[in-house]
């Protein structure tokens, strides 16, 4: 019975250890593969370290190796450098351009003077304001004068460092035109103490000092007509009872001393109401139209009335003229009044009396300007009397009344323009007149040299 189940139980028993022995095979197997993947790596990894690490046996390729990485890191530090460099650079590019925009497009003039008292940096605006092209590189006593008001106070500031604010000097420029310049002057210091140079702004006060010049004279204008209408008018019925009273002694005594007494104080009184009149005329506020009036007419007219009256001078005009919003009978006036005193002053001329009406269109940036000038080969003008010539009863002639030069000017600044005397180099003056010309003008003209 046990043989029998021993018998029946082996082929199990056998099973099971067939099983186990391959198990057990399988798993030698896999540990064999693992081990020989691991060993594989670990050689492939010391053979790595081998190449990529300097043999330390042999010191020459060592420090070949080690200057190697020493010089491949100051390569890559020079790149860097490089980089760095040229983004400096083209920081440094920009801001110079940006400077040199900014400079170039500023309103103000600009100056910049080391020194040696050479301009070393100067803007359009200052040669504009200047009237002087090239003024780098020049020295500055040189291009400005001498004697000029600014070249003293640039001179102070690089002698001393002092700062000049605000300040207003005149300006001549090369052309002969005066200008009035608002400046000011700053040392450039290096450090607290050395003075390395001087910088100067410059700004045109010109037309701004005629307009508050024909701002004050408006205000002076009406302010004077306010309180001489009623004195005027008072004399004038005074001198009305004195030649009432004197025509009736005339009328009495026909003959002797009475009758001349009598007569002399007609005519002085008659003299007196004329200066009175006129007085009026300047004095009473103008009631001036607004229409276009074609001047090359009106200065035609004048002139051939000037030369009836003066037939002893040669009168001409030359040159544009175009239109001006205003009066044609006041602008006449001023015009007739200007060419009759010029007239009058070269009568007496050695080579003869020569009188000029020139007319000059000029286009500014915004609107344009019709200018007359009245030439003449007189005399000139004293200098003492050039700055009392529009004044009311200021005269330099015999007869005169002082009134037709204040006149002259008190139409003219009511229409808007300006009017000032000068001695021409060429001997005699010049009277110019500038007005706004109506609408656009097609041409600027140059000014040309000033002859007769």
């Amino acid at each position: 019975m046990l043989a029998t189940i021993q018998t029946e139980g082996a082929p199990h028993v056998w099973l099971i250890v067939l099983c186990s022995l391959g198990a057990l095979f399988a798993a030698v197997i896999l540990s064999s593969f693992l081990m020989r993947r691991f060993f594989q790596n670990t050689r492939d990894a010391h053979r790595e370290q081998i190449v990529t690490a300097p043999r330390t046996e042999n010191p020459s390729a060592f420090m070949a190796a080690s200057m190697q990485g020493v010089i491949q890191k100051l390569r890559d530090q020079e790149k860097e450098l490089e980089r760095l460099h040229r983004l400096e650079k083209e920081r440094a590019e920009h801001t110079e351009r940006l400077s040199e925009e900014v400079t170039r497009n500023m309103p103000a003039g600009l100056l910049v003077v080391n020194t040696r008292g050479i301009i070393s940096s100067a803007n359009p605006a200052a040669e504009q304001v200047l009237g002087i092209r090239g003024l780098g590189f020049r020295r500055y006593s040189e291009a400005l004068g001498e004697t000029s008001d600014l070249t003293k106070l640039l001179a102070e500031c690089l002698a001393t460092g002092k700062i000049f604010r605000r300040e207003q000097v005149e300006h001549a420029a090369p052309g002969g035109a005066k200008h009035l310049l608002g400046v000011t002057i700053s040392p450039i210091r290096r450090g607290n103490e050395t003075i390395n140079g001087a910088i100067c702004l410059l700004s045109d006060l010109t037309e701004l000092a005629m307009l508050q010049q024909q701002v004050q004279l408006k205000e002076n204008l009406a302010a004077l007509g306010e309180l001489s209408a009623g004195i005027a008018h008072e004399f004038k019925n005074a001198l009305a009872t004195i030649s009432g009273y004197a025509q009736m002694i005339r009328a009495e005594a026909t003959s002797g001393e009475a009758s001349d007494n009598a007569q002399r104080i007609l005519e002085q009184t008659q003299n007196i109401t004329h200066v009175v009149m006129e007085f009026l005329k300047y004095a009473r506020p103008l009631e001036i139209s607004n229409e276009p009036v074609a001047l090359q007419g009106v200065v035609e007219r004048v002139a051939a009335e000037v030369g009836e009256a003066y037939p002893q001078v040669r009168i001409r005009c030359e040159g544009p003229f175009g239109e001006v919003a205003g009066d044609e009978g006041f602008l006449r006036q001023a015009l007739l009044n200007l060419a009759r005193n010029a007239a009058e002053a070269c009568a007496s001329a050695e080579n003869g009396g020569r009188v000029i009406l020139r007319g000059e269109i000029v286009r500014g940036e915004e609107s344009g300007f019709q200018r007359i000038k009245v030439y003449d080969n007189g005399p000139g003008i004293e200098k003492e009397a050039l700055a009392k010539l529009f004044r009311p009863f200021f005269t330099t002639k015999a007869n005169g009344t002082g009134l037709g030069l204040a006149v002259v000017q008190k139409i003219i600044v009511q229409h808007g323009g300006q009017v000032e005397a000068r001695n021409r180099a060429e001997g005699g003056a010049a009277f110019i007149v500038t007005l706004p010309a109506c609408g656009s003008v097609a041409e600027a003209v140059e000014s040309k040299q000033e002859s007769i």
